[in-house]
Protein backbone atom coordinates (compact mmCIF):
# COMPACT_ATOMS: atom_id res chain seq x y z
CA UNK A 1 0.00 0.00 0.00
CA UNK A 2 1.43 3.47 -1.03
CA UNK A 3 0.39 6.71 0.91
CA UNK A 4 0.43 10.03 -0.14
CA UNK A 5 0.24 12.94 1.60
CA UNK A 6 -2.51 16.09 -0.22
CA UNK A 7 -1.84 18.68 2.18
CA UNK A 8 -3.24 19.29 5.73
CA UNK A 9 -5.46 16.43 6.86
CA UNK A 10 -5.68 14.52 3.12
CA UNK A 11 -4.26 11.31 2.54
CA UNK A 12 -4.57 9.20 -0.73
CA UNK A 13 -4.34 5.24 0.02
CA UNK A 14 -3.30 3.37 -3.15
CA UNK A 15 -2.90 -0.45 -3.67
CA UNK A 16 -2.61 -1.29 -7.55
CA UNK A 17 -5.26 -0.30 -9.25
CA UNK A 18 -7.36 0.93 -6.06
CA UNK A 19 -7.02 4.44 -4.39
CA UNK A 20 -9.02 5.80 -1.40
CA UNK A 21 -8.82 9.88 -0.67
CA UNK A 22 -9.57 10.79 2.76
CA UNK A 23 -10.82 13.95 4.24
CA UNK A 24 -10.18 16.09 1.27
CA UNK A 25 -11.25 19.55 2.48
CA UNK A 26 -10.67 23.00 1.66
CA UNK A 27 -6.92 22.93 1.99
CA UNK A 28 -6.83 19.96 -0.62
CA UNK A 29 -5.95 20.77 -4.10
CA UNK A 30 -8.51 18.84 -6.57
CA UNK A 31 -6.41 16.95 -7.97
CA UNK A 32 -6.19 14.54 -4.94
CA UNK A 33 -9.64 13.13 -6.68
CA UNK A 34 -7.44 11.69 -9.74
CA UNK A 35 -8.13 8.40 -10.41
CA UNK A 36 -9.88 7.71 -6.73
CA UNK A 37 -12.41 4.86 -6.42
CA UNK A 38 -13.90 6.24 -3.27
CA UNK A 39 -13.51 9.16 -0.45
CA UNK A 40 -13.64 9.20 3.19
CA UNK A 41 -14.94 11.71 5.58
CA UNK A 42 -13.71 11.56 8.95
CA UNK A 43 -16.36 14.87 10.19
CA UNK A 44 -17.92 17.97 8.92
CA UNK A 45 -15.71 20.78 9.14
CA UNK A 46 -14.13 22.52 6.09
CA UNK A 47 -10.95 21.39 6.65
CA UNK A 48 -11.81 17.86 6.20
CA UNK A 49 -15.10 18.24 4.01
CA UNK A 50 -15.78 20.77 0.88
CA UNK A 51 -19.38 19.78 -0.42
CA UNK A 52 -19.45 21.92 -3.74
CA UNK A 53 -15.60 20.34 -4.74
CA UNK A 54 -16.50 17.33 -3.11
CA UNK A 55 -19.89 17.11 -5.41
CA UNK A 56 -17.83 18.27 -8.51
CA UNK A 57 -15.31 14.96 -7.93
CA UNK A 58 -18.09 12.91 -7.91
CA UNK A 59 -20.58 14.35 -11.15
CA UNK A 60 -16.81 14.40 -12.69
CA UNK A 61 -16.62 10.49 -11.68
CA UNK A 62 -19.83 8.25 -12.06
CA UNK A 63 -17.78 5.81 -10.36
CA UNK A 64 -16.77 7.62 -6.99
CA UNK A 65 -18.26 6.45 -4.05
CA UNK A 66 -18.45 8.12 -0.49
CA UNK A 67 -17.90 6.67 2.90
CA UNK A 68 -18.94 8.85 6.25
CA UNK A 69 -21.22 10.00 9.02
CA UNK A 70 -24.84 10.88 9.68
CA UNK A 71 -23.92 14.50 9.49
CA UNK A 72 -22.11 14.90 6.72
CA UNK A 73 -23.91 12.49 5.33
CA UNK A 74 -27.23 14.94 5.73
CA UNK A 75 -25.12 17.82 3.24
CA UNK A 76 -24.94 15.36 0.67
CA UNK A 77 -28.69 15.10 -0.37
CA UNK A 78 -29.37 12.97 -3.51
CA UNK A 79 -26.20 10.46 -4.16
CA UNK A 80 -28.56 7.68 -3.86
CA UNK A 81 -26.40 4.26 -3.80
CA UNK A 82 -22.98 6.05 -3.76
CA UNK A 83 -23.61 7.24 -0.43
CA UNK A 84 -22.93 5.11 2.53
CA UNK A 85 -23.58 5.72 6.10
CA UNK A 86 -21.05 4.26 9.22
CA UNK A 87 -20.02 4.48 12.44
CA UNK A 88 -18.43 3.31 15.18
CA UNK A 89 -18.06 -0.57 15.41
CA UNK A 90 -18.94 -0.85 11.65
CA UNK A 91 -16.24 -3.10 9.13
CA UNK A 92 -16.89 -2.58 5.62
CA UNK A 93 -15.53 -3.01 2.48
CA UNK A 94 -14.55 -0.17 0.34
CA UNK A 95 -13.22 -0.46 -3.45
CA UNK A 96 -11.55 -3.79 -2.26
CA UNK A 97 -10.16 -2.46 1.07
CA UNK A 98 -10.64 -3.67 4.25
CA UNK A 99 -12.49 -0.31 6.83
CA UNK A 100 -12.84 -0.65 10.33
CA UNK A 101 -14.68 2.27 12.28
CA UNK A 102 -13.38 3.79 15.08
CA UNK A 103 -15.34 6.57 17.15
CA UNK A 104 -17.83 8.85 17.39
CA UNK A 105 -17.34 12.39 18.39
CA UNK A 106 -15.04 15.12 17.76
CA UNK A 107 -12.01 16.32 20.39
CA UNK A 108 -13.14 18.94 22.19
CA UNK A 109 -11.82 22.85 21.67
CA UNK A 110 -13.92 24.35 24.27
CA UNK A 111 -16.67 22.96 27.33
CA UNK A 112 -18.86 26.28 25.80
CA UNK A 113 -18.51 24.60 22.10
CA UNK A 114 -20.78 21.66 21.28
CA UNK A 115 -18.84 18.61 20.32
CA UNK A 116 -20.03 17.32 17.02
CA UNK A 117 -19.59 13.90 14.92
CA UNK A 118 -16.11 12.29 14.24
CA UNK A 119 -15.18 8.75 12.79
CA UNK A 120 -11.99 7.30 12.32
CA UNK A 121 -11.02 4.90 9.50
CA UNK A 122 -8.65 2.09 9.43
CA UNK A 123 -7.63 0.67 6.32
CA UNK A 124 -6.66 -2.31 5.49
CA UNK A 125 -5.52 -3.38 8.85
CA UNK A 126 -2.66 -0.97 8.11
CA UNK A 127 -3.43 2.86 8.25
CA UNK A 128 -5.10 4.64 11.03
CA UNK A 129 -6.63 8.11 10.08
CA UNK A 130 -8.19 9.55 13.14
CA UNK A 131 -9.56 12.68 11.91
CA UNK A 132 -9.99 15.31 14.62
CA UNK A 133 -9.75 12.90 17.50
CA UNK A 134 -7.38 11.20 20.01
CA UNK A 135 -9.16 7.85 18.99
CA UNK A 136 -7.12 5.07 20.45
CA UNK A 137 -8.68 1.65 18.24
CA UNK A 138 -8.75 -1.85 20.31
CA UNK A 139 -6.50 -3.86 18.14
CA UNK A 140 -2.47 -2.78 16.83
CA UNK A 141 -1.89 -0.21 14.65
CA UNK A 142 1.07 -0.46 12.17
CA UNK A 143 0.64 3.51 10.63
CA UNK A 144 -0.92 5.73 12.81
CA UNK A 145 -1.58 9.47 11.31
CA UNK A 146 -1.21 11.92 13.85
CA UNK A 147 -3.43 15.43 13.66
CA UNK A 148 -0.57 17.36 14.96
CA UNK A 149 -2.03 20.64 15.09
CA UNK A 150 -5.29 22.19 15.80
CA UNK A 151 -8.19 24.69 18.11
CA UNK A 152 -8.26 21.63 20.22
CA UNK A 153 -5.29 19.95 20.60
CA UNK A 154 -1.81 20.61 23.00
CA UNK A 155 1.64 18.91 21.86
CA UNK A 156 1.54 17.13 25.50
CA UNK A 157 -1.27 15.21 24.39
CA UNK A 158 -0.28 13.99 21.23
CA UNK A 159 3.04 12.42 22.76
CA UNK A 160 0.73 10.82 25.05
CA UNK A 161 -1.70 9.88 21.98
CA UNK A 162 1.35 7.93 20.07
CA UNK A 163 2.18 6.45 23.01
CA UNK A 164 -0.91 4.83 23.74
CA UNK A 165 -1.62 3.96 20.11
CA UNK A 166 2.12 2.22 20.18
CA UNK A 167 2.41 2.20 16.23
CA UNK A 168 5.17 0.77 13.96
CA UNK A 169 5.42 3.77 12.62
CA UNK A 170 3.53 7.55 12.49
CA UNK A 171 3.29 10.29 10.06
CA UNK A 172 1.64 13.95 10.94
CA UNK A 173 -1.57 15.12 9.45
CA UNK A 174 -3.42 18.02 9.81
CA UNK A 175 -0.46 20.54 9.67
CA UNK A 176 -1.46 22.93 7.00
CA UNK A 177 -1.79 25.59 9.76
CA UNK A 178 1.67 25.49 11.00
CA UNK A 179 4.75 27.81 9.20
CA UNK A 180 7.91 25.76 8.49
CA UNK A 181 8.98 27.07 12.70
CA UNK A 182 5.78 25.19 13.90
CA UNK A 183 6.18 22.63 11.79
CA UNK A 184 9.41 22.16 13.46
CA UNK A 185 8.88 22.63 16.54
CA UNK A 186 6.03 20.04 16.65
CA UNK A 187 7.62 17.58 14.98
CA UNK A 188 10.91 17.59 17.14
CA UNK A 189 8.53 17.41 20.34
CA UNK A 190 7.10 14.53 18.56
CA UNK A 191 9.95 12.99 17.75
CA UNK A 192 13.54 12.65 18.35
CA UNK A 193 13.91 16.62 20.85
CA UNK A 194 10.85 14.91 22.55
CA UNK A 195 10.51 13.18 25.99
CA UNK A 196 10.09 10.07 23.52
CA UNK A 197 7.61 7.84 22.55
CA UNK A 198 7.56 3.99 21.42
CA UNK A 199 6.92 4.91 17.55
CA UNK A 200 9.04 6.44 15.30
CA UNK A 201 7.59 10.04 14.18
CA UNK A 202 7.87 12.08 10.61
CA UNK A 203 5.92 14.23 8.50
CA UNK A 204 5.57 13.96 4.78
CA UNK A 205 4.98 17.14 2.71
CA UNK A 206 2.29 17.74 0.46
CA UNK A 207 3.20 15.77 -2.25
CA UNK A 208 5.26 12.92 -1.13
CA UNK A 209 4.58 8.87 -0.80
CA UNK A 210 5.74 6.60 0.99
CA UNK A 211 5.06 2.63 0.94
CA UNK A 212 3.58 0.90 3.74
Amino acid sequence: MELTKHGHACVVLADGDRSLVIDPGAFTEPTAFEGADAVLITHEHADHFEPERLRAALDADPRLEVWTNTSVAARLEGLGGRLHVVGHGDAVTVAGFDVQVHGELHAEVHPDIPRIANIGFFVGGEVFHPGDALTVPDEPVPTLLVPMHAPWSRTADLIDYVRAVHADQAFAVHDGLLNEAGLGVVTGLLGERGPGTPTPFSRLAPGDTTEL
